[in-house]
């Protein structure tokens, strides 16, 4: 039976020729006791789609119904769950789901008040954490109280807008894990709203694409028996199939092939020696082991003593080779990485790149950081521009010019070089970030989690970008990772660490598939999911924080490094 429907339902925002047009012609029939989820890419409309729901906006077009009636304000039949917490800081956890409880049910005395608080603190799992406040909980506990106060407010229908998103992937995985017990404990109707079509895949009976022009798009039903266990599903051959489907429809609808090839680079030379003719920058006379990390150890002092962080990482990359990194949160994948640049003193144990021992940053060592790190004042093309300044002062303004145009046509930014960074969305500004690092024509290219501020489908599409990029430059690179199918996707070896402290290499898998690369093509790969398999099982070996110790070496292991 229907309990929310929307009917040629349009939104903009702004009159005239000055208007914005969000969503255009929804018709849309939620089932009662259904988890339907809404996909698409940021900037799609899928907010101003469950703010329309809620009944905290009103539609231009159209009209929204629930039951029968018409949609013209919030009601506590439909409880919403934002991205942001969205807390009052100066109660507990008991204190913020108590509002929601009072709201509902004012009449209750004190005892019972108590009861209702505890049950829906309970119901997400923060009865221990009951008496704290927001300040002194994790991000995924706020979100915890979140999904419990408005569970408190005991409605029909549950809206969640993206609020997995802020979280760390294990903590998103195990709060995706209780809405669905939830759901599936009280039957109630959910909509969610995400990026993540794994996430989709997991909880919805059905995926409803939003494309990228605020029209609704390809619907998908799920049939996989529930419970879906997130390791099972990487064997499970429907799971498998609607993966590629959703991915291929929603590639096809919003990443357009947006790079762009006319200008050609000079033949100019940077100031660290290497040539800047893209296809002569990886000939040298060090091929093996062109960058070694030995016996590498850092140490932190404080107040207990000595803290290791990472002991004793070994590792032998070829010239041209791409690497992913990934691990845990605070398995030391990032201290790594900033060894490597320079950035962060090494205690014990060397760096080598080329033959010379890694000492201080250098322009010759490039670093995509998670956030883009521009001046947001300038252009992408000033941006750019500071570090080719630098690193070609033989070459005249017209070559430097042509360098940093080159990088940013190849990122997709052909028609933005002039636009400020402030102007730019985050994945606008992180290519800008990409293009500068290329500019460099480094010996080394240090990724850290350069798309993890990033949405899941904004992510695809600058993969992809950095993925045609590199294989035109072959860049030796180092990417530091918490996502799976990013490690797989970019790299000839995914190496993984332990969890810290003393931290080390725990597996190294040799990723033997095609390139160039796409995703699409990965996913009908037939050795795709086995590799993904490898890095899951060692993932889950050390997800609950053990530390097993890492097996020996074996001649193969020691012959790939």
């Amino acid at each position: 039976m229907s309990i929310l429907k929307l009917v040629n339902v349009s939104q903009s925002f702004g009159a005239g020729t000055h208007a914005t047009h969000v969503l255009k012609n929804i018709d849309l029939d939620v089932q009662e006791g259904e988890f339907l989820v809404l996909l698409g890419f940021s900037g799609s409309g899928k907010t101003t789609l469950i703010n329309l729901m809620a009944g905290l906006e009103q539609p231009t077009k159209g009209k929204v119904t629930f039951k029968g009636k018409p949609v013209t304000g919030p009601g506590p039949e439909r409880g919403v769950v934002f991205q942001s917490y969205s807390l009052m800081p100066w109660l507990t956890v008991n204190g913020n789901v108590g509002l929601a409880v009072d709201t509902v049910f004012p009449g209750l005395d004190k005892a019972e008040r108590a009861e209702k608080v505890a049950h829906y603190v309970n119901m997400v799992g923060l009865g221990h954490a009951a008496t704290r406040r927001p300040a002194e909980l994790s991000g995924g506990m706020r979100q915890r109280v979140n999904v419990a106060r408005a569970l408190a407010m005991n409605p029909e229908m549950l809206l969640l807008d993206e609020p997995l998103s802020a979280l760390d992937a294990l903590t998103r995985a195990n709060l995706a894990d209780e809405i669905e017990h939830i759901w599936d404990a009280d039957k109630k109707t959910c909509v969610l709203i995400t990026n993540d079509v794994d996430e989709a895949i997991i909880l919805a009976d059905r995926i409803i694409a939003l494309n990228p022009d605020g029209t609704l798009g390809q619907e998908f039903t799920v049939t996989i028996p529930r419970p879906r266990d997130r390791m099972e599903m990487n064997t499970n051959d429907a799971f498998k199939s609607l993966r590629a489907d959703v991915t291929k429809y929603l590639m096809d609808v919003g990443i357009e092939a947006k790079v762009e090839g006319t200008r050609r680079l000079p033949d100019v030379t940077p100031i660290h020696g290497l040539p800047t003719v893209v296809a002569e920058a990886q000939k040298g006379t060090i091929q093996n082991r062109y960058l070694k990390f030995s016996q590498l150890h850092k140490v932190y002092p404080t107040p207990k003593g000595p803290l290791t962080v990472v002991e004793d990482f070994e590792l032998n990359i070829n010239r041209g080779e791409f690497i992913s990194l990934i691990g845990h949160s605070g398995c030391g994948k990032s201290t790594v990485l900033t060894m490597a640049a320079g950035l962060n003193e090494i205690s014990k144990g060397a760096i080598v790149l080329d033959g010379t021992h890694v000492e201080g940053a250098d322009p010759e060592r490039a670093v995509v950081f998670q956030s883009p790190n521009l001046f947001p004042w300038l252009t992408a093309k000033e941006n750019v521009a500071i570090g080719v300044d630098k690193v070609y002062p033989r070459a005249s303004q017209a070559e430097r010019q042509d360098v940093v145009e080159y990088y940013l046509e190849r990122v997709g930014l052909g028609d933005a070089m002039d636009k400020a960074a402030c102007d730019m969305s985050n994945g606008m500004q992180q290519r800008v970030g990409i293009a500068r690092a290329f500019a460099l024509s480094p010996k080394l290219l240090l990724l850290d989690e350069p798309f993890g501020m990033l949405d899941s489908l904004t992510r695809w599409e600058l993969q992809e970008v950095l993925m045609e990029v590199w294989s035109r430059t072959q860049v030796t690179a180092i990417c530091v990772t918490h996502d799976v199918d990013e490690a797989i996707l970019l790299a000839d070896r995914v190496v993984m660490m332990t969890n810290g402290p003393q931290a080390t290499i725990g597996k190294i898998v040799d990723v033997d598939l095609p390139r160039p690369r796409t995703r699409k093509a990965l996913l009908e790969h037939q050795d795709y999911y086995k590799y993904r398999q490898q890095v899951l099982d060692f993932l889950e070996e050390y997800e609950h924080g053990a530390n097993p110790k890492p097996k020996s070496k074996t001649p193969e292991t020691i012959a790939a490094e």
